[in-house]
């Protein structure tokens, strides 16, 4: 950044084309393509699942990726400033936004389970392949151990030592959330995932996991909790609806080809969904079919899933301790780059607000340490025997479901409706030389709004408490928390626009307009330029004829 007026700073651009790619490639293939794809998609019947989630990615991803972008690249501001130039009625969006993304600072404890199975992979024998270890039960099986030969009652009641490593060494759970205890690159990411794919699909039962992967069951599609979860794994996955798009859309060059990015950007992302997916389920048929269990029961649908099969793949290749480094460190880095996105787009949203105050020198710093502190105070409870209770039920509640579902109702039909979806095409257009396909129109206009609140209702309506590991089911108070948490960013909504309506100046439609009206400095598309020199150019043809007469 350059330094302007005194000791405030300009702020800057992206030094190049390929930095932005890259920044925002590390955002959206991160955990949620490699870890919470995976596992929503067994907890929801397999290819049921997929069957709504591409659904969800035509009508609401890939809309919402190239809207947020271009807001951003167009007004050049983070995404509470954004919103307040575009639509200051709908400004509650960008601080519900925010603070879901600060709710999301959580998923750094995914790291320290990837820091922490990362120091094991240094040993010899990898715990997770061995059932000699202290936290071992007389029920363990070592599915990677050669000629492998179980009776069937063992076959019935055995562990993977894959699963105990992970439930009784690693997370050391307690029983229940009341028990909390004491604490205890993109680019790589695709290649190890190939990795794991080929060897998962040589595994025996591979079969029976792709099958159940890509085997659609019709009946479990009436589950509203399955639409839900694919809804909000497209949002979670594609980081619409949070803001960091806007962030990072908005250091781009105005004539950048927004439109171009978003479209490569989202096939990057489902198709690193789709190949993780296929690398899960291999694995799962194969220990399926060694504990000669209904594949459905193999495993514990939770956020652990990937922390059990991913090491048991890893456990049953040729030298497994390098793979294990591999492995691992490429978790801890995509975790990096979204938690590094995450907190660049609530910086820059601060620092957008208050520039004359944070926009000098040294003060970002000092703002980003007390940032990270506080998150970092926060999170402790996420490693004490209890955490992973609490951690479920945040990643239930406070980050994702009704709460994302309502944001992309209020953003799309503030954009589609009240700003113009029009008016946004002549933008995206303008800035990048090429219309977009109209389809993108008739998304945010009627799809992305009608499918989003189908989607709300339905989930409200058909509302199922959350459970963990299918047998532990919270206590009441708990429920109420995670409530709670969803009602504090959707009720910003609303609330912002309501006080906004009460403190304007002049009679209730005056507030109306104006608070539906986009900041009149923004950047004059060509179109724009050319109706007004139009309408000059008739004023002074009128001015020249009143006078000749």
């Amino acid at each position: 950044m350059n330094r302007i007026e005194g000791q405030t700073e300009e702020r800057g651009y992206w030094g190049s084309k390929a930095e932005f790619l890259l920044v925002v490639a590390g955002n959206v293939v991160g955990l949620g393509n490699v870890w919470r794809f995976p596992y929503l998609c067994y907890r929801n019947g397999g290819g049921t699942f997929l069957i709504p989630y591409l659904m969800f990615v035509f009508t609401c991803g890939v809309p919402l990726f190239l809207l947020e972008t271009a807001m951003g690249q167009y007004t050049q501001e983070g995404p509470i400033i954004c919103w307040h130039q575009l639509c200051p009625l709908a400004e509650g969006i960008g601080y519900a936004g925010q603070l879901i993304l600060l709710y999301n600072c959580m998923y750094n404890i995914i790291l320290a389970w990837a820091l922490f199975y990362l120091i094991f992979s240094f040993k010899s024998q990898l715990p997770w392949a061995s059932c000699d270890n202290t936290w071992n039960t007389d029920d363990c099986v070592n599915l990677a151990e050669q000629n492998l030969t179980l009776n069937q009652t063992t076959r019935i009641h055995s562990t993977p030592a894959a699963t105990e490593f992970w439930e009784r060494r690693v997370l050391s759970l307690s029983g229940g959330i009341e028990e909390i205890g004491g604490v205890f690159h993109s680019y790589i990411s695709l290649l190890m995932l190939l990795v794991l794919l080929i060897r998962g699909l040589t595994l025996p039962g591979a079969l029976q996991g792709v099958v159940f992967y890509l085997y659609p069951e019709p009946a479990r599609l009436s589950d509203p909790q399955v639409w839900m979860e694919a809804g909000t794994q497209i949002f979670f996955s594609y980081s619409v609806c949070f803001g960091s798009l806007v962030a990072l859309g908005s250091y781009n060059q105005y004539n950048n080809n927004c439109y171009r990015d978003s479209l490569w950007l989202c096939l990057l992302n489902s198709a690193t969904s789709i190949v993780a997916g296929f690398a899960v389920f291999s694995v799962l048929g194969f220990m399926a079919n060694a504990q000669g269990v209904p594949f459905e029961e193999v495993a514990e649908s939770g956020p652990g899933l990937a922390f059990i099969v991913y090491p048991q793949a890893v456990a049953m290749m040729p030298l497994p301790q390098l793979w294990a480094v591999c492995f691992f460190i490429m978790i801890i880095l995509l975790g990096l780059d979204t938690q590094f996105v995450g907190m660049e787009s609530i910086i820059t949203s601060v620092m957008d607000m208050f520039p004359m105050v944070l926009r000098r020198a040294g003060r970002r710093e000092i703002f980003l340490l007390l940032f990270c502190l506080t998150c970092f105070f926060g999170q402790l409870v996420m490693v004490t025997e209890g955490g992973m209770y609490v951690f479920q039920l945040l990643d239930n509640y406070a980050c994702n479901g009704a709460c994302i579902l309502f944001l992309s109702v209020f953003e799309s039909l503030a954009m589609g409706w009240i700003f113009g979806a029009e008016r946004m095409f002549d933008i995206i257009e303008d800035m990048t030389k090429s219309r977009p396909n109209y389809m993108f129109m008739l998304c945010w206009k009627y799809l992305t709004p009608l499918v989003s609140l189908v989607s709300f209702i339905y989930s409200m309506v058909e509302y199922k408490p959350l459970t963990f590991n299918r047998w532990y089911v919270y206590p009441d108070w708990a429920y109420a928390l995670g409530w709670l948490l969803a009602l504090s960013s959707i009720i910003l909504v609303p609330g912002w626009a309501l006080f906004r309506m009460c403190s304007g100046k002049g009679n209730l439609k005056q507030r109306w307009h104006h608070l539906c009206s986009p900041d009149k400095n923004l950047p004059l598309t060509c179109k724009q330029q050319a109706k007004i020199q139009e309408s000059l150019i008739i004023e002074v043809e009128d001015l020249i004829r009143s006078n000749t007469n």
